[in-house]
């Protein structure tokens, strides 16, 4: 069977079909954010989704490998060669997307290990971690900002996972590491400055406003690590975070790309 070509009906083809073969795939990215957040398909939050984004286990990578070449997935081979135990790509030339499956880590403008968290949700990563590889973004744009939005319309924050953004969790990664601190504050002030622009009532701005601030908050509130103390001493005189290289297109012969 060919790939679907509504991309969030083959995202749950191909949840559905891992978990019937015990491949461990869970969704993030935007195509996730979707499936957790009603409000993504409204006007003003609505956007257009272009790639697949998975998280699994490292020591799955053969496995999933498979599982993808299976469905008539062609691998990017000399990327997969060279990242093979951090990172996959297989691209869907019928449709022309792809898939980027992260394995236990996900590294783009900052690092997080996911390898304990992969297994807390049945499709998606936790809201929380959905939430954190928007907020890494160094170069935020417009669709990630109404990700982020979608996310503080739907679900409060609180102390754990499920159906609240865990912001304990948030908190403690931002008080142990500098860097991502920074970028983390910095894109949640963005987001609560432009939370006017996306056609949301009065009352729902107002709500995502108060989650912002309250995670904010807490954010600062938490007392930090002495590595955090050092680092936040030489503050923006060195950079803090990666730019990671831009994806290239999904075009024919790209497997050996």
């Amino acid at each position: 069977m060919t790939a679907l070509p509504r991309v969030e009906d083959e995202a749950k083809r191909l949840l559905q079909a891992s978990s019937e073969r015990k491949v461990v795939l869970k969704l993030l990215g935007g195509v996730a954010i979707a499936m957790r957040c009603p409000s993504a398909v409204r006007d003003g939050l609505r956007r257009d989704y272009v790639d697949i984004d998975l998280v699994g286990h490292e020591k799955q990578s053969k496995v999933i490998k498979e599982f993808f070449v299976g469905l008539n997935y062609e691998p990017r081979e000399r990327f997969n060669a060279l990242m093979g135990r951090k990172r996959l790509i297989f691209n869907d030339m019928v449709n022309q997307r792809r898939v980027d499956i992260f394995l236990d880590v996900f590294e783009m403008c900052h690092k997080f290990d996911f390898r304990d968290r992969v297994g807390l949700e049945p499709l998606t990563l936790p809201l929380a971690d959905l939430l954190m590889t928007k907020l890494q973004i160094v170069q935020v744009n417009d669709k990630d900002l109404r990700d982020l939005a979608a996310l503080f319309v739907d679900h409060d924050v609180g102390s754990g996972d499920g159906e609240t953004i865990n912001e304990d969790y948030v908190a403690r990664l931002c008080s142990n590491d500098w860097g991502i601190y920074k970028t983390f504050t910095v894109n949640l002030s963005r987001l609560r400055d432009s939370i006017d622009g996306y056609g949301l009532s009065s009352s729902e701005m107002d709500i995502a406003r108060t989650r912002i601030g309250r995670l904010a908050n807490l954010i600062e509130k938490v007392p930090k690590s002495f590595s955090w103390k050092i680092r936040a001493r030489v503050g923006e005189k060195i950079p803090w975070y990666e730019l990671p290289e831009a994806d290239k297109p999904v075009v024919s012969g790209s497997s050996s790309d």
